[in-house]
């Protein structure tokens, strides 16, 4: 519990079993629950994940939002934290996040990766991808957000039952921000954290996550 609410943690994984140790071995111990989504990996990441005390649950059909849909579907928590099993967000950051989160009084917060000081976390092509992302969400919903594809959210779990989550990939990221910009019911705030280099293999694909993440931009905007 942290200040008298339930913390729910969320981590999508998928062949994460060196990093996940990391994230699991920093978790604050207010945290309530920890759910590891295993998106059919093929190395030890559940076991690893399990015996550092993690609910593993198994989503068989891979992808990120699918991961993360069936995260929320067994959630407890009042509060939903997410990040990844790479270690390239900061667990020991949950406290400062939850700090921000309450004496904002948000009903989503956003984690900026945003200025990157860590030069070996993420490349000048990423970069420059999340800032044409970013924009382009700015200028379709008319709200500045400067990291639309970050992995790191706080958010009240009561506010999923308002939102129309479609994307089983990577898109459904700037999705769940897009729902919650939409909606004059809930607040969104943005702050930075220190972001990593990750480890483990890198999955996502620059080019074609890129241009994608950009039609489903537009697509859902539009639809």
């Amino acid at each position: 519990m942290y200040k008298g609410l339930r913390i729910t943690v969320i981590i999508p994984c998928l062949n994460e079993e060196q990093g996940i140790e990391k994230v699991m071995r920093r978790m604050p111990e207010f945290v309530d629950e920890v759910i590891v989504v295993d998106n059919n990996s093929t190395d030890r990441t559940a076991d690893v994940a399990e015996s550092l005390g993690a609910c593993v649950i198994r989503e068989h059909v891979r992808g990120y939002g699918r991961a993360y849909k069936k995260g929320f579907s067994v959630a407890t928590g009042d509060l939903i934290i997410t990040l990844d099993g790479d270690h390239s967000y900061p667990p020991d950051a949950i406290s400062y996040l939850l700090e921000a989160f309450l004496h904002l009084e948000a009903d989503f917060l956003n984690a900026s990766r945003f200025p990157v000081r860590d030069r070996e976390a993420m490349s000048f092509k990423h970069k420059f991808g999340n800032f044409v992302l970013s924009v382009a969400m700015s200028l379709l919903y008319f709200r500045w957000v400067r990291d639309s594809q970050s992995g790191m959210w706080v958010f009240r779990r009561s506010i999923l039952e308002g939102m129309k989550l479609t994307s089983d990939g990577m898109a459904f990221s700037e999705e769940i921000k897009i729902e919650a910009l939409k909606s004059s019911r809930v607040r969104f705030v943005e702050i930075s954290i220190q972001y990593s280099s990750r480890l483990g293999e890198i999955k996502l694909n620059p080019w074609r996550d890129g241009f994608y993440n950009l039609w489903f931009l537009v697509k859902k905007r539009f639809s």
